[in-house]
């Protein structure tokens, strides 16, 4: 009632004055929220302004401006529906139970922190469990977490507040050349994917920031920045943006703009080099795409000599899985082979130190490689690559991996016949390891290239079985 009293005491008539609406925040301070040259409506407790933001009353205050100020009206704001300003609020500093920012936060015996006013309010109601945990409470005492308000104040303090408008100048500043914003817009959309959806849903925001890639006078700590800006607002699947959208303004736009990811990739920081290598392998696509890549000056060096030189399990995956999506013509894989490919991931296999992932994206590549002639040629010519491959059969891998591992065996030594690359699967116990995989639950297609190795080896039970640590009976070499 006294929040409709005062609405009733706002000018009905004239031109309608400026309202500054400002949001009362949990440790008191206030912070300007938004401005508007409308008259607000009280509908439902909420304050609606036409056409923008409404926001939920707890309280309306009237309060005299400081001198020389326009005449401004504070309200007190609990919650905000945000379609114009954006405030990004970390899960952990919300309330279970009201999920709202906690003003007092206090640690139940269960380790569950709540705000003070929403476990009070619970707990009163006769309630004797944990609300999140559903554990009876042996004690309903609470404890401030004292740290948890401390970081509450400092988010308070430094977050951002960010609207449609913003990121519009935003935008006005990076078509201008003028980079300053690059460093404010990275911290937002590193914050979380809330802020990355935000922005990569205000118009133009990813041609100007792509258009960036294009710009001559852009120097490496502005690609950079480009660069993982839009590794980003890529990476959100929901509400990102569209690999193809990010296809279209690279590699189909009449402006060079591979050149600067090449050069990102190959002067950048470790974390920028993994945002360029993750763009390459998003923006291939299309087979005329792949080709554009692949055959950019310079690229599959750089990215060959990443691979070997990365010791970091991030760069090295990201690298793989770059060279997976553009390696697609013959061309490519040959030129790949050339320069050492096969070598260099027959070590990454062979080193135990590489996480399954790392192993696993090499073998993928193996197998994309091995089905031009020279790529054929080099991993069975190469001392270690197929007994590598090999001993990574006896290792936990995905299905898909173990696959890839199988077939690229049974194009070696069974399609192709290659003396030499039998040799290395015999001397590795590979028979051993095959007539292993084919009792687990393996796909028919794998069982039937197994199968296929097992016959070609011709090996008698005595000798292939030797090492066969197993009572099995019902699998009998042909």
């Amino acid at each position: 009632m006294a929040i409709a009293g005062h609405m009733d005491r706002l000018p009905k008539e004239g031109p309608p004055p400026t309202y500054v609406c400002r949001g009362e925040n949990f440790n008191g301070r206030l912070f300007h929220v938004h401005e508007v040259g409308v008259t607000p409506k009280l509908t439902n407790d909420r304050l609606l302004f036409p056409n923008t933001t409404s926001f939920h009353l707890t309280s309306f205050i009237n309060r005299k401006p400081p001198l020389h100020s326009p005449p401004e009206t504070l309200w007190s704001v609990a919650n905000m529906v945000r379609n114009d300003l954006f405030v990004n609020i970390p899960s952990y500093f919300q309330c279970p139970i009201s999920l709202d920012v906690m003003k007092s936060p206090v640690s139940l015996c269960t380790g569950v922190t709540y705000d003070r006013s929403s476990i009070q309010t619970w707990l009163d109601n006769g309630n004797n469990t944990c609300p999140a945990t559903r554990q009876v409470l042996p004690s309903k005492d609470f404890v401030p977490n004292l740290t948890l308000h401390r970081l509450i104040q400092v988010w308070a303090a430094q977050s951002p507040a960010v609207s449609a408008q913003m990121v519009r100048a935003w935008i006005a500043d990076v078509e201008g050349s003028r980079f300053g914003a690059l460093p404010k817009i990275l911290d937002f959309v590193s914050g979380s994917d809330e802020n990355r959806r935000f922005v990569a849903s205000v118009d133009g925001f990813v041609a100007a920031v792509a258009g960036v890639l294009g710009n001559a006078g852009a120097g490496i700590e502005v690609l950079e920045s480009v660069v993982r800006v839009l590794d980003l607002v890529m990476a959100e699947k929901e509400k990102g943006v569209k690999r193809e959208e990010m296809e279209r303004l690279i590699v189909k736009s009449d402006i060079d703009r591979l050149s600067s990811v090449v050069l990102v990739l190959e002067k950048g920081n470790s974390d920028s080099k993994i945002a360029s290598a993750r763009i390459l392998e998003a923006i291939a696509i299309a087979v005329e795409s792949k080709r554009a890549i692949s055959e950019k000056d310079g690229l599959l060096s750089v990215l060959l000599r990443l691979l070997s030189s990365e010791t970091d399990s991030s760069s090295l995956d990201s690298v793989l899985s770059c060279l997976i999506a553009i390696t697609a013509t013959r061309q490519t894989k040959t030129q790949l082979v050339r320069s050492g490919l096969v070598q260099t991931l027959a070590k990454t296999l062979s080193a135990s130190t590489h996480p399954n992932s790392t192993a696993e994206k090499s073998m993928k590549l193996l197998l994309i490689i091995s089905n031009c002639r020279d790529g054929h040629t080099a991993i069975c010519e190469d001392p270690i690559c197929v007994a590598a491959v090999v001993e990574r059969l006896s290792m936990k891998l995905s299905s898909s991996a173990a696959a890839d591992a199988v077939t690229l065996l049974w194009s070696v030594c069974y399609l192709n016949r290659d003396s030499k690359a039998q040799a290395a699967v015999e001397s590795s116990n590979g028979l051993t390891k095959i007539l292993l995989l084919m009792q687990t639950n393996c796909s028919t297609n794998v069982r039937r290239l197994c199968s296929d190795l097992v016959k070609i080896f011709r090996v008698n039970s005595k000798s292939c079985l030797a090492s066969y640590d197993t009572k099995t009976t019902h699998i009998t070499p042909y």
